[in-house]
């Protein structure tokens, strides 16, 4: 490929869309899909005016099927793969014993068996690249349980599992798996509280670090970034 290319999943806002923005800055071809159809006719208008390519569409994360078939169509406009960030994610917050059911549903399939199924499709193309990188957007929940995390602990955890796994598994192949761990991140999963900005992360403090990091010559990975506002975690 004579120009690298990047699959970013949940990349019409938040901490997706900063890192779409930042590798689009780069010059790279662009993937992403999300839910919402305006915010993917919006950026994908975006993408265009900066010039980029890019392949963007709707895709249902909790389908492996729809995985399957996005994958396919967006690798075969660009022949390949070099970068993939599994970044959806959904909250919903309660304890275990008081949550309903689906919700742990909706949060596996959502947060641990799309990585699961896009990491899996990935992986040959990353392989074939001369810079093959996975980063897995994972949480400090991931590591940390709090009150009302449940289910969302829960998916968190077993995400940066699978991290561990893929790097273990992929260490030898020349692929670099990075598990990314933020702490509080401005994005609308904060809609409505009254927290001033000081108390959060800003997606594109973590867009910069992954770019950053895939930016390091290839003998090195790191293999996580563990990263929180500097007045701490908030409760």
């Amino acid at each position: 490929m004579d120009k690298r290319t990047v699959l970013v999943t949940g990349g019409t806002r938040g901490i997706g869309k900063a890192i779409v923005m930042r590798f689009a800055a780069l010059g790279y071809n662009i993937i992403t899909c999300g839910r919402d159809k305006q915010l993917l006719i919006d950026i994908e208008s975006e993408l265009s005016e900066l010039g980029v390519q890019s392949y963007v569409q709707a895709c249902d994360l909790r389908d492996k099927g729809a995985i399957r078939s996005f994958f396919e169509k967006a690798i075969s406009k660009f022949n390949g793969v070099d970068i993939v960030v599994n970044n959806a994610g959904v909250f919903y917050p309660g304890a275990i014993t008081d949550e309903e059911d689906d919700l742990f549903e909706i949060m596996m399939e959502t947060n641990l068996n799309a990585t699961y199924y896009f990491s899996k499709a990935a992986v040959p193309y990353l392989k074939k690249s001369t810079k093959g990188h996975l980063f897995n957007i994972c949480s400090t929940a991931s590591i940390t349980p709090y009150k009302n995390g449940g289910s969302y602990c829960i998916s968190k955890y077993a995400q940066y599992g699978l991290t561990k796994v893929l790097r273990e598994e992929l260490k030898e192949t020349g692929v670099r798996v990075t598990a990314v761990l933020p702490g509080a991140t401005r994005t609308n999963s904060w809609d409505g509280t009254d927290l001033p900005d000081s108390r959060f992360l800003k997606p594109e403090t973590i867009a910069d670090l992954i770019a950053h990091n895939y930016q390091l010559p290839n003998e090195a990975v790191v293999e996580e970034i563990l990263i929180r506002p500097a007045l701490g975690d908030i409760d």
